[in-house]
């Protein structure tokens, strides 16, 4: 969500003193207007990561998106697909008259594998799982299968940090706590008064709870209070996802900068 402009609090986007001189890439670049996918972020982040090599730079990539960062490092490719709005809507009506179940059990049955991955909550993965049979008539797993097949263009090295699940969850809602302080609500103002759609960035945690609010679906405390339970709800699913990749190397949130290198140092070098 961080490729959005004019979303600063809600995604907690790295400021100019926080870059510290060092060049950042894909922040701040598209309008909330505009509609972003995986396919998209493959290609620009392939594009930035080789001016890095170039430049004689190691290249690190943040964040917490697993699908976003595995299209990277297992060479996964996504097939070009046109988007289908009112097949969408089709999938947003059925969940919203019959329930996000009914989507949940139709996607299991073209695609058990993938759905082992997919919380029965997680509506737009649901969804996506949906569309990509929709429009190819390929199920997402055998995607991904065949794209693999092409391996892996970087030499990597994919860390972790894990922090006790009371710490973790205390500094979502101290962070939640600090976005509403900072004026979460009145940039959430400002950006539906500035642009008309916003296809995919109103989705982000923070601004959909925001814009409930707004439309007094809820209430203040009610909101709050919701971006910090879908926010934990959020994190433990990146966990559950990351815990299943052998490859990534832990780093202890509660050590030293110093032991955490150490770490770092004997599984990359030795």
């Amino acid at each position: 969500m961080q490729i959005y402009k004019d979303m600063n609090i809600g995604t907690a986007k790295v400021s100019r003193e926080e870059m510290e001189n060092i060049k950042h890439y894909m922040i701040d670049f598209l309008s909330p207007e505009e509609r972003y996918n995986v396919s998209e972020y493959k290609i620009s982040a392939e594009k930035d990561i080789e001016e890095v090599l170039k430049n004689g730079k190691v290249p690190i990539v943040t964040g917490g998106t697993g699908l976003y960062i595995n299209s990277l490092i297992y060479g996964i490719e996504f097939q070009k697909e046109e988007f289908d709005e009112k097949y969408r809507e089709k999938l947003n009506d059925i969940a919203e008259k019959d329930g996000l179940e009914k989507l949940y059990e139709e996607a299991v049955k073209i695609d058990w594998e993938a759905m082992q991955k997919i919380s029965k909550n997680d509506k737009k993965r649901i969804i996506r799982v949906l569309e990509i049979y929709h429009k190819t008539g390929k199920t997402k797993t055998e995607q991904e299968r065949e794209s693999r097949a092409n391996g892996v263009k970087y030499k990597y090295y994919v860390f972790g940090i894990d922090v006790k699940r009371e710490i973790l969850y205390g500094k979502i809602n101290d962070r939640v706590d600090k976005m509403i302080d900072e004026g979460l609500i009145n940039e959430v103002e400002n950006i539906l008064k500035k642009y008309k759609k916003f296809p995919t960035a109103m989705q982000g945690l923070g601004y959909k709870e925001v814009v409930e609010y707004l439309n007094k679906q809820i209430t203040k405390e009610e909101m709050i209070d919701k971006i910090k339970t879908e926010t934990r709800h959020y994190a433990k699913r990146q966990l559950t996802w990351f815990r299943k990749n052998k490859e990534i190397i832990w780093l202890n949130g509660e050590n030293s900068i110093a032991d955490n290198v150490k770490i770092i140092t004997e599984k990359v070098f030795n």
